[in-house]
């Protein structure tokens, strides 16, 4: 499910259960980002390994609450970026994934981009102007 994890993050770590040999080989939890490290390692783990499902609810899950994280970081995209081109510098994409990559960085890049110029943020907003850019040389 790899391209499908790559607008947002589908998995949420309470409905997993996995085998701990693949943490050995992807790597946990990156502890550097600030957010979206989830997002982060499923994109390592899905563009290696199969993902099953259970159609049945086994977990209750709340969101939407104040001190929830995704409400405290207003810049999201930023770390999904910064996970996917880690994905693309792994070397470990097939030809596919790495196409679907680089149009989601474009796709987020250039919304991100937009939204610094709109807030003052003109030379963040450049350099995400650039990476669309570098993407394609």
């Amino acid at each position: 499910i790899y391209e499908e994890s790559l607008p947002l993050c589908l998995i949420t770590p309470s409905s997993v259960m996995i085998h701990k040999n693949i943490f050995a080989d992807v790597g946990i939890f990156d502890e550097t980002l600030p957010a979206c490290e989830d997002y982060d390692l499923w994109l390592r783990i899905t563009h290696k390994y199969p993902v099953g499902l259970i159609d049945k609810e086994l977990i209750v899950k709340h969101g939407g609450h104040k001190d929830q994280l995704s409400r405290s970081i207003p810049t999201l995209d930023k770390y999904r970026i910064y996970a996917m081109k880690k994905m693309l510098g792994s070397g470990t994409l097939t030809e596919r994934q790495r196409s679907a990559t680089i149009k989601e960085i474009e796709n987020k890049a250039r919304i991100y981009a937009h939204g610094c110029l709109k807030n003052g943020k003109e030379k963040e907003g450049e350099e995400y102007f650039a990476l669309i850019d570098a993407l394609h040389k």
